[in-house]
């Protein structure tokens, strides 16, 4: 939609982005991503393209596409401000690793395989935000005791400092080792690191060979990358 219904070919860099997202989200089960094209960029690709020609304003002839995907391009354009927003929790929810927090709930399917139209990722999305304000609260409150500042633990970024009384308080807590990786466990304030949003980002950023990395792996990484492009 924001390609304006165009197609994006295999070798464009948000293509690539997108398969990564959605090979990380929470919900595939090992044999899924063991098999090659399971959403590959290829794919990904591809699904642009049955999006481009089965929406209303293609006059070629359409690719064929599952139901789904219809109701998706019905859905986009007929309610856009509201698909984007929830495309855009989606997009945060799995790259900052809120949606991997609690296991599947026992209504995620309905009896017809559909979904309300903020999926079920959403769902699971909002109920893991439901636990997170104590410990999130309490976490700061440590900090702000313990006399240091309310800062990025990875690059120091401070909202204060960079937006006045309304980056005020405001700093995102993150699991030192995601819950999905440790499994149900009773977590600690020092099981929790105070990061901004980008450092959240980039901790639960998956690759190849590497799906996390802890604020000390992050920001040693980040030396490593200053002294290189010192060099």
């Amino acid at each position: 939609m924001k390609n304006g219904w165009r197609e994006l070919r295999t070798s464009h860099r948000e293509v690539h982005e997108l398969s990564e997202l959605l090979r990380s989200l929470p919900i595939h089960s090992p044999e899924e991503h063991a098999l090659p094209g399971f959403r590959s960029p290829d794919s990904v690709s591809r699904k642009t393209t049955d999006f481009m020609t089965n929406h209303k304003l293609y006059v070629g002839k359409a690719t064929r596409c599952g139901k789904p995907t219809l109701l998706m391009i019905d859905a986009f354009t007929d309610r856009e401000a509201e698909m984007l927003e929830a495309a855009e929790a989606l997009e945060e929810g799995i790259a900052s690793g809120e949606l991997h927090r609690i296991p599947r709930q026992p209504d995620e399917v309905d009896e017809n395989g559909a979904t309300a139209i903020e999926g079920r990722l959403l769902v699971r999305r909002a109920l893991a935000r439901e636990r997170d304000p104590k410990l999130r609260s309490l976490k700061i409150r440590q900090v702000q005791r313990s006399g240091q500042p309310l800062q990025c633990e990875v690059c120091g970024f401070d909202f204060a400092r960079t937006y006045g009384d309304l980056g005020e308080g405001y700093i995102e807590v993150h699991h030192v080792t995601p819950l999905y990786i440790s499994g149900t466990r009773e977590t600690r304030l020092d099981d929790l690191a105070c990061v901004c949003a980008n450092c959240h980002r980039m901790c639960h950023k998956s690759r190849p060979g590497e799906s996390w990395r802890t604020p000390a792996a992050l920001r040693e990484q980040m030396r490593k990358s200053v002294q290189q492009a010192d060099h």
